[in-house]
């Protein structure tokens, strides 16, 4: 008895074309991945239309995808409140009592440094406005360190942006496109961030070597760090705004001075992306407030009048060094009056004819005397 075909025979030809495009799909997947994580400079040029594509694309599903996790995750946070409530109470009463009494000294202090910054006329940078931002996805491995933020080119965010947890510094924007923002972090090994020792003022490098806790680099003089010592941004270069904490300074095992980073304090799910790109924008702002100010009214008028007494006794002044200038020059002319001296030295050979001709005329009279004395 022949053998009854498979009623699943017709079936063989459309699976495997199935089969054949799943995995041609899944091939261009994995290369349209591969090139959308590569390693590239911080330029917006570099953040090419491959890398914002998959960023667009990866922003909302990964945020769908991560969706039940998070919900897991506010779940067990919201059990845990609970349960350790009274704990959590005791330790906030405790905290509050110490904060009364550092309360009334923050507000004298801050009260006496604005009266200083008001006699001493100096310019406070302007605040920086922020965007917040939740983070949809993390992707670490040993090279690279980035994050994946759900908001771009549509809050006004660009590359360079420097971005803030609520507990410190997370990294700076590298690339942004619709929807979507990359952000490099601290410990990735191209991130390079000019800090300062809040106790020395002492300038650092903090570099990421893919680790928990980048290194500093380039540290200089006699003890620029101690153990604990607070890290924040210097501001140098213009990069990133001035003061923003980093982490505290430690000892690393390999004998090096590390940082462990304060935004590892807590888990990073929001972010503050500050719109900041450099300090021309603060000096932009600075110059637009004094544009909005109304101009100052008669204080430059009255000025003006009160001066004429004071530039009419100033304006004669001017007037005796010009004629000590004019005077100056008749000097030089009085040698030029005692060159003419040559002149009366040639009328002096027409004097003498003169005398020889008187001489005759007055020669007369004793030669008429002479016959008078004859008859005597």
């Amino acid at each position: 008895m022949a053998f009854r075909e498979s009623p699943f025979g017709e079936l063989k030809v459309p699976l495997a074309w199935t089969a054949a495009v799943a995995l041609i799909v899944a091939v261009v997947v994995a290369v349209a991945l591969l090139m959308s994580d590569r390693r590239e400079t911080f330029q917006s040029e570099a953040y090419g239309v491959t890398r914002q594509v998959g960023d667009a694309v990866a922003a909302p599903v990964s945020g769908a995808l991560a969706a039940p996790g998070r919900w897991t995750g506010l779940g067990m946070e919201s059990l845990r409140d609970y349960l350790f409530a009274v704990s959590e109470n005791r330790r906030l009463k405790a905290e509050l009592e110490e904060a009364r009494q550092w309360r009334d000294v923050a507000i004298a202090l801050r009260d006496t440094n604005d009266r200083y910054k008001s006699l001493l006329g100096l310019k406070t940078e302007p605040p920086i406005p922020m965007v917040a931002a939740r983070t949809v996805t993390d992707s670490r491995g040993p090279f690279a360190n980035t994050r994946l933020a759900n908001a771009g080119v549509e809050k006004n965010i660009q590359p360079g942006n420097p971005v803030m947890s609520e507990s410190g510094l997370v990294g700076r924007v590298i690339g942004v496109t619709r929807g979507a923002s990359r952000i490099l972090l601290l410990t990735d090994i191209a991130s390079r961030t000019p800090v300062m020792i809040d106790r020395t003022n002492a300038r650092a490098i903090l570099t990421g070597d893919g680790g928990p806790n980048p290194k500093l680099d380039y540290l200089r003089g006699k003890e620029p760090v101690k153990q604990g010592d607070r890290v924040l941004t210097s501001g140098d270069g213009g990069v990133l705004p001035r003061g923003l904490p980093v982490g505290v300074a430690v000892k690393g095992l390999d004998g090096r001075w590390r940082v462990i980073l304060a935004s590892d304090a807590a888990p990073i799910d929001f972010v503050r992306i500050l719109l900041f790109q450099d300090f021309s924008q603060l000096e932009k702002a600075q110059r637009e407030e004094l544009d909005r100010m109304p101009p100052p009214p008669p204080s430059g008028p009255v000025e003006g009048v009160a001066t004429p007494p004071g530039a009419a006794a100033v304006a004669p002044k001017p007037p005796t060094t010009i004629t000590a200038t004019t005077v100056t020059p008749p000097k030089p002319a009085a040698p030029r009056a005692a060159t003419p001296k040559p002149r009366p030295v040639t009328p002096k050979p027409a004097v003498r004819p003169a005398a020889s001709a008187a001489a005759p005329a007055i020669a007369p009279p004793p030669a008429a005397a002479a016959p008078a004395e004859v008859p005597f």
